[in-house]
């Protein structure tokens, strides 16, 4: 194996052209084992609806049922898939900035994972409720699946992506890009933007589902800076610490 310092622009060519074969190999594999347990998270997707779904084109179960397959396919298998960018750009890496990764990923997959349980426990069933029920005296719902998969999947993706928000921040924090002072000055803009942001996120139009949405991200933004701050302190004991050595 050629040592980094070593490797030439098409060494690393070829070096990510073989991470993305296993990559590619790992998820064709995991999408056919993916196949057998699809009947099972279809069955737990529409319990919030709480009965079968209809189909309106002679493709569309078979598409879904592929959709949900290769969803589950890239959930399973993305510690695999980190573990080949880890294994891609950690050469390329200084000691504290491969320490930092070390708790930049686990924190995010933890954040991500809050974030989908609270879509799934809180946000989904109170909007499928809203949206299931408005005006029952002129409406009858009777979804097909081609429309709720794809919404309950975007919702609970979307909402463990905002989750990642104190992470980001921190990171940022980190590259000097922002600042604990910076965040607080400008927190009624970034209330406004988070209202603004939970509005396009969430599939009603009720004030109910939009706080249920909004009130976390504020939540989450405040310990953003508290994250920021905690970031600030770290990089200035660093140099005073270099220096004492």
């Amino acid at each position: 194996m050629i040592p980094p310092e070593n490797m030439t622009f098409l060494d690393h060519l070829v070096e990510l052209r073989k991470r993305l074969i296993r990559v590619g190999v790992a998820l064709v594999v995991l999408g056919g084992v993916s196949l057998y347990f699809t009947p099972h998270i279809l069955k737990l997707l529409i319990l919030p609806y709480g009965s079968q779904l209809k189909v309106i084109g002679p493709t569309e179960s078979i598409a879904v049922y592929l959709q949900i397959a290769l969803t589950c396919a890239a959930a399973v298998g993305m510690p695999y898939i980190l573990l080949e960018i880890w294994g891609f750009v950690s050469p390329g890496l200084l000691p504290r900035e491969r320490r930092f990764a070390y708790v930049m990923v686990p924190a995010g997959v933890i954040l991500f994972l809050v974030g989908v349980s609270f879509a799934w426990f809180f946000m989904i069933p109170a909007a499928v409720r809203f949206l299931a029920n408005f005006s029952p005296d002129i409406f009858k719902t009777e979804w097909t699946s081609q429309n709720y998969i794809p919404f309950v999947t975007s919702l609970l993706f979307w909402i463990g992506v905002c989750f990642e928000l104190p992470l980001v921040v921190f990171f940022l924090a980190k590259m000097r890009i922002v600042n604990a002072r910076l965040l607080l000055r400008v927190w009624r803009v970034a209330v406004v933007g988070i209202v603004i942001a939970a509005a396009v996120i969430t599939p009603t139009v009720d004030p109910f589902n939009l706080m249920l949405v909004a009130v976390p991200l504020v939540v989450l933004y405040f310990l953003s800076i508290l994250l920021a701050a905690l970031a600030q302190r770290d990089r200035t004991a660093k140099p005073a610490e270099d220096t004492a050595a």
